[in-house]
């Protein structure tokens, strides 16, 4: 099976357990004719679900994914503390304190809105231009200072059993489930670390719109990856957009500013130019009464 390097668009991945998403993209692009692309959002190993990747053109709007809202539904074991603050880490703290329904449920509400939040040591989070979890690793003594996170709603979704409930949060942007679980049992009275992590959705790309990494990347049989592909713009659905004639379009494409119509600017950083038949030309942004263009896209 053969495939070209002119892929573009957004491919959404169901990422198993076991694998980086590192790993899962390198798999992907040697199965694809390594192919321009990357990923948006990294997933810890143990963790499964939606990996949004981009190939071609839409690799120069992987960044806009960074502020979309995240869905997660994940397992919380009670009682255990790892240095980690999931399953794979190792155990550094236990209680006997066990919440009840009632407690979880007068408690969660404190944990929505903007949060103060510190993030586990074992993350990727640079101090001093070195991962976090790097110098962790080499014995040394960090710490992380607490920043600011969004989270939109954090539900109980069921209580396994004493020992374990499950949850779901939507979030922001750097927010890690990792800590919320961490510090719920530190309010509940009690110490905890997350067994399973499932993200559900990434902006506007859900679960159910995921290909199956086994089904992809494992069959032996031919596998039509374009059948699977998001247009580049889904990403940019929420955002107003201009459409230029064939003239401008040539004048962007050759790093020219443009007339800027009449419009409410003050909420725009960043906008979408189409061309007539709606094809996604570039990213602009508007200084004075021009547009310039900041991303061109080249097919």
């Amino acid at each position: 099976m053969k495939y070209h390097r002119t892929l573009h668009g957004w491919l959404i991945i169901d990422k198993p357990e076991g694998l980086t998403s590192n790993q899962v993209l390198g798999r992907l692009r040697y199965k694809l004719n390594r192919p321009k692309a990357g990923f948006a959002g990294t997933l810890d190993p143990f963790a499964t679900g939606v990996l949004p990747v981009a190939f071609g053109e839409a690799t120069k709007l992987i960044d806009r994914m960074v502020d979309v809202q995240k869905t997660y539904v994940f397992t919380v074991q009670w009682g255990t503390k790892t240095d980690t603050d999931d399953r794979e880490g190792t155990v550094i703290q236990t209680s006997d304190h066990r919440p009840t329904r009632q407690e979880i449920l007068e408690a969660l509400p404190t944990f929505t809105g903007i949060l103060s939040q510190i993030p586990p040591l074992y993350s990727a989070i640079k101090v001093q231009g070195k991962r976090a979890c790097d110098r962790v690793r080499n014995a040394e003594d960090i710490t992380l200072p607490p920043r600011p996170v969004h989270v939109e709603s954090f539900d109980l979704v069921k209580i396994i059993d004493k020992n374990q409930a499950v949850f779901q949060v939507v979030c922001g942007k750097g927010t890690y489930v990792r800590s919320l679980a961490r510090d719920l049992g530190e309010k509940l009275g009690t110490v905890a670390h997350v067994t399973t992590l499932s993200r559900e959705s990434v902006g506007p790309f859900s679960k159910g719109q995921a290909v199956s990494y086994d089904k992809l990347l494992e069959g032996d049989g031919p596998f039509d990856v374009q059948q699977f592909m998001h247009p580049i713009e889904t990403v940019l659905d929420d955002i107003p957009a201009l459409s230029i004639n064939a003239e401008e379009v040539k004048k962007i494409r050759h790093g020219q500013s443009i007339s800027c119509p009449s419009m409410d600017r003050s909420f725009l950083k960043e906008i979408p130019l189409y061309d007539e038949t709606h094809q996604l030309i570039a990213m602009s942004v508007i200084k004075g009464d021009r547009v310039f263009p900041s991303r061109v896209f080249v097919y």
